[in-house]
């Protein structure tokens, strides 16, 4: 290990590994012990931990990991790298990248659109991802067993009847959900995924974000249900308060995975507090042995507030093209209901995932037919139907000029049993033919002209609450909740 030092300006310990970082040149060597959940004892060990590290980081950061690199043993005594004496050691080769790009670093960075592209980014991730079906819920039970352990028994400073409060919550959770979950693994959610997708394994570099780090030494830490792998960023994003970055995270992931998954994927959205209690259970524990009781603590908290969610409720902004309909529901989605807030079905994504075209994609004006109107709204209304089921609380976002549809959405509310909330957003007419000619990449394919036909077209005033879209959303959105 000292012979690596040399090639390092710095050296980095984590729990597994030694990292000596070079100006352009990361080296990562395995440590030398057997962890009890990782062992890196032997050669063959730390060799096939390196071999699966490079594999599985490949997809993510192609460009950051290199090789795999033998130290080997000269004939004269000395070390080399990829010399022709037998190997001593072996080392991963990376290239080092800044690390103040890393998102942990700067939670701030995580602005909407940033957050739906790295949603939509991990949905791809997954999809590519090799099928796992004896993980999911195996896996995900095994961790709710070892995060009751160490909570238990190696974590100084936690409130020990809070733990125990957690636990059984968390418990009775996991048998409720069991049978959904065993189900999704055996429908393709359960897969080869990240397995520590928080912020801080997360890089963004030349403007989009870059997934490293993941787990590789624990096939019961990586073989997950999809759902459960970025249920780490949403956790992580709720905890230092960022719901709004959660929601359009949770909104850009199901749209774009509902690309490449079954429709079974909506109704998994049950099991989604599970899982986020789960993984802030285990950031109690890894804070609790970094001498932080204080964050343990309040991780332990967060872990029993998830497995108490809002109920669910159903919201519909519509309003002429341009009149800040998607604004508003960003503004609104974070707080309404169960962590990290409302999912967002918004017609003109939806009718670009029924076109197979990518969200900002233009669809020719000929696809605007009433009968491929009539399929975006109704798969809308069909996801939010499943998502309602699941307990979770929904945003509609579409024009919802027909009266009909704006029928349907109440009826929906009324069918699931949950409350509703319509908002119409107004602004003059002027405003909105300024703000659609300078709309550049939005999933909107609305022109002027759209737009004006659209409002030739609303012959009475719609009865939902009207709400002024020349406002900022923010304070808009509260005051219409809070109405």
């Amino acid at each position: 290990m000292d012979w690596l030092a040399p090639r390092g300006e710095r050296r980095v310990d984590t729990a597994c590994a030694h990292v000596f970082l070079g100006p352009e040149t990361a080296w990562k060597m395995k440590r030398h012990a057997d962890l009890g959940y990782a062992d890196f004892s032997t050669l063959g060990q730390r060799k096939w931990a390196l071999d699966r590290e490079l594999e599985f980081n490949r997809p993510g950061a192609p460009d950051i990991y290199r090789a795999v690199r033998r130290i080997t043993r000269e004939p004269g005594g000395e070390l080399a790298l990829d010399g022709g004496g037998e190997p001593v050691d072996y080392v991963l080769e990376m290239r080092r990248f800044d690390d103040r790009g890393v998102l942990a670093a700067q939670p701030e960075a995580v602005d909407g659109d940033l957050a739906e592209a790295l949603g939509r980014m991990v949905a791809g991730y997954h999809a590519r991802a090799p099928l796992r079906p004896a993980g999911g819920l195996t896996a995900l039970s095994f961790t709710v067993g070892s995060n009751a352990q160490l909570l238990r028994e190696t974590c100084q400073g936690l409130d020990q009847a809070r733990v125990e409060t957690m636990v059984a919550l968390t418990e009775a959770e996991l048998e409720r959900q069991a049978p959904l979950l065993a189900h999704r693994s055996a429908s393709g959610f359960a897969r080869r995924c990240h397995g520590d997708l928080h912020l801080g394994n997360i890089l963004l570099e030349n403007g989009r974000p870059v997934l490293f780090d993941c787990i590789e030494f624990n096939d019961l830490l990586s073989d997950l249900d999809v759902l459960y792998d970025i249920a780490f960023l949403l956790m992580d994003l709720d905890f230092r308060g960022r719901r709004d970055a959660g929601v359009r995270a949770l909104s850009g992931y199901l749209d774009e995975a509902a690309r490449s998954f079954p429709p079974e994927m909506w109704e998994g959205l049950a099991a989604l507090p599970l899982m986020l209690s789960t993984r802030a259970a285990v950031r109690a524990h890894v804070t609790a042995h970094s001498n932080d009781p204080a964050t343990a603590r309040a991780y332990v908290e967060a872990a029993i507030a998830h497995l108490s969610p809002q109920p669910p409720m159903l919201a519909a902004v519509g309003g002429l093209s341009g009149s800040g309909k998607s604004h508003f529901a960003r503004a609104a989605a974070p707080l309404m209901g169960a962590s990290p807030g409302a999912v967002i079905l918004r017609t003109d994504e939806v009718r670009k995932r029924l076109a197979g075209m990518a969200p900002t994609q233009p669809l020719p004006r000929e696809a605007y037919t009433p009968e491929a109107q009539g399929r975006a709204y109704d798969e809308m209304f069909d996801n939010a139907r499943a998502l309602l089921r699941a307990g979770r609380a929904v945003v509609l976002d579409a024009t919802f000029l027909d009266p009909a549809l704006r029928g349907r959405a109440h009826a929906l509310a009324a069918e699931c049993g949950v409350p509703f909330r319509g908002a119409w957003m107004d602004a003059p007419l002027a405003v909105l033919e300024a703000r659609v000619a300078g709309r550049t990449g939005d999933a909107s394919d609305a022109t002027v002209q759209v737009l004006r036909d659209q409002a030739a077209r609303l012959t009475e005033p719609p009865g939902w609450p009207h709400v002024d879209a020349t406002a900022p959303s923010s304070a808009t959105a509260r005051a219409w909740l809070d109405a």
